[in-house]
């Protein structure tokens, strides 16, 4: 293989693609970049069995070929050399060359025979959405993916897609988050697509409504964003029935303003600390909401204005999670609505249905 490119085509390629490299691994080639020149483009990939990135970049191609060059050190010397422009050269015994300017740098690397198969998805549903669409709906969702795998399918996020409409759903036990938007699809499916791939795939999306594809198999999903591919394997199980623990009796509807309510969460929060669990305190009455709390740090206590509709209400709430629901509603007003002390508040737009967010309450000690 005998190459040369621009470096920083060649830079921005590497450092996408290095993201689905295994750290480590007991077959060395996946701990290490794919290239394959042929015609008048170089292919780059980057695979861990479970997630991989592809993409392909211009080049000016002598001899085609392929190899597979360590991620971290062929990042770094990519990264670190002085030219516009790069030659990269390989023989038969994997030595390879890489010279820019008056650098020169000879490393050794793997055959590609040695690397992987990457998944396809040839058949299947296949759909598109506009990237800032995608990218605003993983968004809103990631926070409750499941850290912990005690069941591996909370730690992706649901994606159902019908005739008219897509929805993502994430669950982690303590909390729920659902968005939906409409689409026009001729496909329907259902699949859980690993947090770890939509970190990533959020990487790649940009904030313009540029479409971008999907196109999902029995195991595996592909999204294909700008020059990029990302493959990931779908995950197995049985997805939390979510739709039970939405609360459908509401005794209680308040109107806040985001930003008043999350300014009195985080000030009340400061006597709370990781090791330090105690309940953030919500009493909703009057038109006011009270936020309290008492730690061995000491005690917090503040109080907001409100719209409320319904019965009064005191509960207590796990202060990071009801943060989170609040910072990822991304809307100047939010509606919660209440359906007495031990159930899920519901966290929602002012008005329409694009998101829902459950939060459980933690039982008071009287």
């Amino acid at each position: 293989m005998k190459i040369i490119c621009e470096r920083q085509a060649l830079l921005n390629a590497v450092n996408s693609v290095q993201h689905a490299v295994s750290g480590k691994s007991t077959l060395p080639s996946l701990e290490g970049v794919l290239l394959r020149a042929s015609g008048n483009t170089l292919f780059l990939a980057g695979y861990d069995l479970d997630l991989g990135i592809t993409t392909t970049i211009e080049a000016q191609v002598a001899e085609p070929g392929e190899i597979v060059l360590s991620a971290k050190l062929f990042g770094e010397i990519v990264r670190k050399l002085p030219d516009d422009r790069i030659s990269l050269e390989c023989d038969e015994k994997c030595g390879t060359i890489i010279k820019s300017g008056s650098t020169e740098f000879s490393i050794i690397g793997i055959a590609a025979a040695e690397y992987p198969e990457i998944p396809s998805v040839t058949d299947g549903a296949a759909f598109t959405l506009p990237q800032n669409t995608l990218r605003s709906m993983i968004r809103q969702t990631l926070f409750a993916v499941a850290q912990t795998d005690a069941r591996p399918v909370h730690t992706g996020i649901q994606f159902e897609i019908e005739e008219s409409s897509i929805r993502l759903v994430a669950v982690d036990g303590s909390r729920l988050a659902v968005r939906c938007e409409e689409i026009k699809s001729e496909e329907c499916a259902t699949f859980v697509v690993p947090g770890k791939t939509l970190s990533e795939v959020l990487k790649l999306l940009g904030d313009e409504d540029t479409p971008m594809s999907m196109a999902v198999g029995s195991r595996h999903v592909v999204m294909k964003i700008g020059g990029y591919a990302v493959i990931s394997r779908l995950l197995d199980g049985e997805f939390l029935p979510y739709r039970k623990a939405i609360p459908q009796q509401i005794s209680t509807t308040v109107r806040i303003r985001t930003r008043e309510l999350m300014d009195a969460v985080e000030r009340a929060s400061l006597v709370i600390n990781d090791r330090i669990k105690s309940p953030l305190i919500c009493e909703f009455r009057d038109g006011r909401i009270q936020i309290s709390c008492t730690t061995p740090l000491g005690s917090a206590s503040d109080v907001i204005s409100a719209e409320m509709e319904g019965n009064p209400e005191e509960m207590g709430f796990n202060s990071r999670f009801l943060l989170d629901a609040l910072k990822n509603s991304e809307t100047d007003e939010v509606k919660i609505e209440l359906a007495g002390p031990l159930s899920p508040m519901k966290v929602l737009p002012p008005s329409g249905e694009s998101f829902l967010f459950l939060v459980l309450p933690v039982r008071l000690k009287k």
